[in-house]
């Protein structure tokens, strides 16, 4: 009996697990560059004294969908996005660095190139910082430069390049603020073949449909491991009742 109870009440806790992994996804529809969460199930024995003769459920993300966005035309000069793999560095709120695809950029009144997270565009040299401009363009190689306030418009300045990497496959991991980094925290070498777009954004590879029809299965899971908890409670009373009338 404690096997089905065991199995039903660890199944249901990691079926809401799952679903929490995929409202996630649901509610980063619309973030620039997100890339939805992939979650898996995997069967665990119990450890410990005598035979493994108990399992358990459990669920974790395993990574993230490297599937890139629809490419968005904007217009907007400010606006980057990545062509193919890659990511922009930034800087993240411990002033470490960390790695995003989010290239909705903007310049604050402090002249610092920011994400529309707010967290500051890096060069190898550190953030990117503008002087007062009439106008911003950002190059293919991550070259920003800028048109000095008061100055003709052939008066093109060069005032930075963002930092574009483009690391092996899994030795980035991504942290509870949407940011990736490095497994062992060492930043990331630059990668000269990162070719950004001006004018265009990369907008989230989240699949509305494939959200909701795993939201709907990873319920109608969640209602039969309830029954089974239920099953194995009316089977319990059952054999009480047997014990006490033997």
């Amino acid at each position: 009996m404690d096997k089905l109870l065991y199995v039903a009440m660890s199944g249901a806790k990691e079926t809401l697990a799952s679903q929490a992994a995929n409202n996630e996804n649901l509610a980063n529809l619309n973030t620039t560059g997100f890339k939805a969460s992939l979650a898996a199930f995997q069967t665990r024995s119990v450890t410990g004294p005598g035979f493994a003769s108990r399992a358990y459920a459990t669920t974790s993300t395993v990574g993230w969908n490297n599937t890139a966005g629809e490419q968005q035309t904007t217009g907007n000069p400010m606006d980057v996005a990545i062509q193919g793999s890659g990511f922009i560095a930034v800087q993240d709120m411990g002033g470490k660095e960390a790695y995003t695809r989010n290239g909705d950029l903007h310049v604050d009144p402090s002249g610092q190139l920011l994400t529309s997270s707010g967290t500051p565009v890096l060069s190898e040299s550190g953030p990117i910082a503008l002087p007062p401009s009439t106008s911003v363009t950002i190059g293919a190689d991550g070259t920003v430069s800028v048109v000095p306030l008061g100055q003709p418009p052939n008066s093109v300045a060069s005032v930075g390049r963002i930092k574009l990497i483009n690391p092996p496959s899994g030795t980035l991991q991504r942290g509870s603020d949407g940011l990736y980094r490095t497994a062992d925290g060492t930043p990331a070498e630059s990668d000269a073949n990162v070719q950004l777009s001006s004018g265009v954004l990369e907008a989230s590879n989240v699949s509305v449909s494939g959200c909701l029809v795993n939201m709907i299965e990873l319920a109608r899971r969640f209602e039969v491991q309830i029954k089974a908890l239920h099953t194995a409670e009316e089977d319990g009373q059952a054999s009480a009742k047997l014990l006490q009338s033997s």
